[in-house]
């Protein structure tokens, strides 16, 4: 046996058959991804890519492989045994969650037990099963974050009572917040794709001293496919998907492809998708239902009968992902990855002011963004040290384009107002990593440049013409910040830890005001002012059963564009102007979790949190020049201005339960309490806006060989009149109306079910019928209601 064992080894070898290998989970045969080939020495090593597979021409015959996974337990092999078992490694799930690898605490590989803070994962294995079409539903779907829209083509994230621009989104490192991110609802989340994602990571609460500025509630941070490279020769991988969904007649297509050489790789992704007008369920309050709709006919607006009131029309929209990823590695010290992703919609309706009425009637004809573009390019220089300095550093350069257009028009009137803005952000860090014995420090470098274009105009749809309006930004603006930081994990002991960090941050923000249409009382803003913001926490394991987080940190918030020279209509009735005497907001919070496990059959995490905001940035009734109101695109309205004259505070539970039923079958179930209110103008305080109702989820999984089954409910908490915030009372055509005929937001709950089966290594199918009973409801503050009862199949082939 031995004999030919050798045989077989000497013969492939030598006609270089054995050199690509492919690692598959024991339990669900699904892939394993960035599972690590190490031998003893560590002097070779190599990876699995997004297909299970890498190659193993590194290692010799007989020498001992050790294969590690964060979520498998550990294997010890030899190249002679993979080749003889057919070129397959099967890896047992492993009966411990908490070796999982984060990057995003630190911009550096973290064990999550270890950390302080809260962060969730969401994985590629996650997403293909969930099949979100887009990441603002991949961070829904998690259980932790609330998502609002205002249209199909919407998801603003609200994590732990804030939102938009307290909130911070990163990509591959780098921030895609820019100085026009609003306080408003923000869909900009939507231009990631899904597809093209190795790893999200959310971290929980404020990330400041890593991220600087709008890190107040949370950083959701997305992590792109990155090129695999081959040990030997040349590997060629990649994934076709497609995929359908009845509510809104979703047509998506994706392809991704892999091509390594032993230095250089390239990785490359394309996705499509096409939605149509989306159907609510049947079930629930008439006040959601659309049983009109304006359109222009012969050169008229005209008011059609709905025949399908459940179908919101209109709101269907397409929207294309592209991105290149090439990555050269000359040595075993150097690293270099190049990023290019571009991404785009078609015009998409903003729905929710598409069903506002006045004295009975539609108000608006037409209001719908035009395409939302984001260009994003991104080096990466990392570099192995040897030195007193550091061990790993890593350089970062970005530039980001973001263009975008908002457009309305009145129901009958021939005036189409739009306005157009274009944002150029350039970004540099330095980041750096040093163990010293059994503490890791972290610190780091960064500077970022916005400029903000913006125009304005008015066309008359009639004759074509075109005349300059006000524009929604002062056009040629700039935002800028500089910051240093330094954060350290500290090993107190074999079970304690204490993480610790500080960071300051300049910025400095200039604009000019056009007076041509306004009569502004200030020419200029410019605001340059330093923060500085800490954290510090301590990770305790008590023992096997028992674990505890605590945490406490501050965060901060900087004026931007956005918040010192906006002018828009806010509500009906209100516009806001410009305001260039503000301060930051700082956030200060506290936190405690507790983990208990129960010899891994029984897991239960538990947090509790309070967040103070100190000056916090609002929206609240302004003058210019004396004047309480203004005309505003023909309309006497209530002048309005982000202002400094709040305090906020934010208290929440999250809680969470696995339980291990066997080995095939798991429960695990999410629960989330928050209750925030702010200070008003006379004293009193008000719900907070970005506070969600009590929501969670909870799923039955059942996992065997090539089939997993998931029989889960989704459940949404409810907001009396009395519960919602002031600004969200004023706007009754988002919500249900009570018996009294003021807006609340009602309970909900959906039964779901997905399932998925794999054929072979390369073939799988995903179906799912989500909102089984369909339901008609709405997430709160949300301006289109929900899907209703929804078939989801996709197909998927690797090759």
């Amino acid at each position: 046996m031995r004999l030919k064992i050798t045989f077989f080894i000497f013969f492939t070898s030598f006609f270089g058959w054995c050199q690509s290998i492919e690692v598959l989970d024991k339990k669900t045969n699904e892939p394993v991804v960035n599972a690590t080939f190490t031998n003893a020495s560590q002097t070779t090593s190599t990876i699995t890519d997004t297909n299970g597979k890498t190659d193993i021409s590194g290692f010799t015959t007989s020498e001992s492989i050790f294969i590690s996974h964060i979520s498998h337990q550990k294997v010890r092999t030899t190249k002679a045994a993979i080749i003889a078992s057919g070129n397959k490694i099967y890896l047992k799930p492993g009966n411990n969650e908490l070796g999982t690898v984060v990057l995003s605490v630190a911009k550096f590989k973290q064990e999550s037990h270890n950390l302080t803070q809260q962060v969730i994962t969401v994985t590629p294995q996650e997403v293909a099963f969930q099949n979100p079409q887009t990441a603002a539903d991949l961070l829904a779907k998690s259980g932790k974050v609330y998502v609002q829209k205002s249209q199909l083509g919407g998801g603003s994230p609200m994590i732990r009572g804030f939102a938009t621009n307290r909130l911070l989104i990163s990509v591959d490192g780098v921030r895609m917040n820019t100085a026009i991110f609003r306080s408003g609802n923000l869909q900009n989340v939507i231009n990631i794709d899904p597809f093209a994602l190795s790893r999200t990571e959310v971290i929980l609460g404020p990330g400041s001293v890593v991220y600087g500025s709008d890190a107040v509630g949370g950083v959701m941070n997305f992590y792109t496919l990155q090129p695999q490279l081959s040990k030997a020769g040349s590997i060629f991988s990649g994934n076709v998907v497609t995929r359908y969904s009845t509510a809104n007649n979703e047509k998506t297509g994706h392809i991704d492809f892999n091509f390594g050489t032993e230095k250089w790789g390239f990785r490359s992704s394309v996705s499509y998708s096409d939605y149509d007008d989306l159907r609510m369920g049947s079930h629930g309050p008439d006040d959601y239902l659309r049983p009109e709709y304006a359109a222009r006919i012969n050169g008229e607006d005209v008011v059609i009968e709905n025949k399908n009131k459940n179908k919101q029309v209109p709101t269907g929209f397409d929207l294309l992902h592209l991105m290149q990823k090439i990555r050269f590695v000359p040595n075993k010290t150097w690293n270099f990855d190049l990023g290019l992703i571009y991404s785009t919609t078609s015009d998409y309706p903003r729905y929710d002011r598409l069903t506002r009425k006045r004295n009975g009637q539609l108000r608006a004809a037409e209001w719908y963004y035009g395409p939302q573009d984001w260009f994003f390019s991104n080096l990466q220089i990392n570099k192995k040290g040897y030195g007193p300095l550091y061990d790993q550093a890593k350089i970062t350069a970005a530039y980001q384009n973001f263009k975008e257009s908002r457009n309305d028009r009145d129901f009958g009137a021939d005036i189409l107002f739009e306005t157009d803005e274009n944002v150029d952000a350039y970004s540099l860090a330095l980041d750096f990593n040093k163990n010293i014995k059994n503490h890791r420090l972290f610190y780091g470098l960064e500077y970022m440049y916005n400029t903000v274009g913006s125009t304005g105009k008015q066309t008359n749809i009639l004759t074509g013409e075109s005349q300059p309006d006000a524009s929604r930004y002062p056009d040629g603006s700039s935002w800028q910040s500089i910051a240093g930081y330094a954060n350290g994990r500290f090993r107190l002991s074999k079970n304690l830890n204490l993480q610790s960090g500080l960071r300051y941050n300049q910025v400095l923000v200039d604009a000019t005001f056009d007076d041509r249409f306004y009569d502004f009382p200030f020419a200029k803003a410019h605001i340059n002012t330093g923060n500085l913001t800490g954290s510090l926490g301590l990770n305790w394991q008590v023992n096997q059963i028992l674990g505890w987080k605590v945490n406490f940190s501050t965060a901060f918030r900087t004026p931007n564009i956005d918040d010192v020279g906006k002018v828009f209509d806010s509500e009906p009735g209100a516009v806001v102007v410009p305001n260039p005497d503000l301060k930051s907001e700082y956030a200060y919070n506290y936190e405690i979790g507790l983990d208990l496990n129960f010899e891994n059959v029984v897991r239960l995490d538990l947090a509790g949190y309070y967040t103070n905001l100190d000056n916090a940035l609002v929206r609240r009734d302004f003058t210019l020049g004396g004047k309480e109101f203004i005309d505003y695109q023909g309309e006497q309205s209530q002048v309005q201005a982000i202002q400094n004259v709040a305090q906020a505070e934010v208290m929440g539970i999250e809680a969470g339960v696995r339980v291990f039923f066997s080995k095939e079958l798991q429960m695990h179930s999410q629960l989330n309490i928050i209750n925030g209110n702010q200070e008003e103008d006379d004293g009193s305080t008000a719900p907070l806006r970005h506070a969600a109702p009590l929501f969670g989820n909870t799923h039955l999984v059942w996992e065997r060989e090539k089939f997993k089954l998931d029989a889960y409910m989704d459940y949404n908490g409810q907001f009396n009149y009395d519960e919602l915030s002031p600004s969200e009372q004023g706007k009754a055509y988002l919500y249900a109306l009570d018996p009294d005929g003021n807006p609340y937001a009602p309970r909900w709950y959906t039964l779901n079910f997905a399932s998925q089966y794999r054929f072979n290594d390369r073939w799988k199918l995903t179906a799912a019928l989500e909102n089984i009973t369909d339901q008609r409801y709405r997430q709160y503050s949300s301006g289109i209601s929900a899907p209703g009862r929804n078939f989801i199949i996709s197909v998927k082939f690797e090759f």
